[in-house]
């Protein structure tokens, strides 16, 4: 193993333990380093690298901190690494998508409450095909985006959100080429928030598989 892995292996171990706590600040540099049987460079590098990660946050003049170690700031890295995804991978993450969003809007109907589905329901009435695409887009983002926060699952919501952003570019270009897509999307919409106010978990998960299946249907046959 690396001197450096070794070093955040070890630092890894003390966050797991607890010996280290969210929000708690490391001890100094050089204490560290001797209670860990390491050097200050390979100390240096373990830090520098679990920053990175969103795993210590190191503040200049106060020292270095664990993070909140929350599910959205941890997987901030995932979004880093997918903006590299190349176009010919977009069906992989829409293929992840329909195993995951189904799953969240079936949970989401049975804690969903009156407020939220009326929210859902004038946001959808506030897109329509005479708005554009650009607003349908966001709507369609922001709708997905409010039923997995009903879910109340940090990390799920978190990794919807993220497979979300690889996918835009076709959903744009789905909506400017296919016809009738803009009319579609927003029965598929109408159907899942039918389902949701109805607390119809298996509807829900059927609508909401349909509509992701329809738009990577439709990508497969252009690309």
């Amino acid at each position: 193993m690396a001197v450096t892995d070794e070093a955040i292996e070890k630092i890894k171990e003390m966050i797991v333990s607890g010996a280290l706590r969210p929000g708690q600040r490391l001890p100094k540099e050089a204490d560290l380093a001797t209670d860990l049987g390491l050097s200050r460079n390979s100390l240096r590098e373990a830090v520098k690298a679990l920053s990175l990660m969103n795993i210590l946050d190191v503040r200049q003049g106060d020292g270095t901190y664990v993070t909140s170690l929350e599910s959205p700031l941890l997987l901030e890295a995932l979004n880093f690494i997918v903006d590299f995804h190349r176009d010919d991978q977009v069906l992989e993450f829409l293929a992840v998508r329909r195993i995951l969003e189904p799953a969240a809007t079936a949970l989401a109907a049975h804690r969903i409450g009156a407020e939220e589905v009326a929210a859902l329901r004038e946001l959808l009435g506030s897109a329509g095909p005479a708005e554009g695409i650009d607003k349908l887009i966001a709507a369609d983002l922001e709708f997905h985006r409010r039923i997995a926060a009903t879910t109340g699952n940090q990390v799920l919501c978190s990794l919807l959100e993220t497979l979300s952003t690889p996918t835009m570019r076709a959903r744009i270009w789905r909506g400017l080429t296919e016809p009738s897509a803009m009319e579609r999307t927003l029965a598929e919409h109408a159907a899942i928030l039918d389902a949701l106010e109805a607390g119809d978990a298996e509807a829900a998960r059927s609508w909401s598989t349909v509509h992701i299946a329809n738009v990577e249907r439709w990508l497969a046959s252009v690309l």
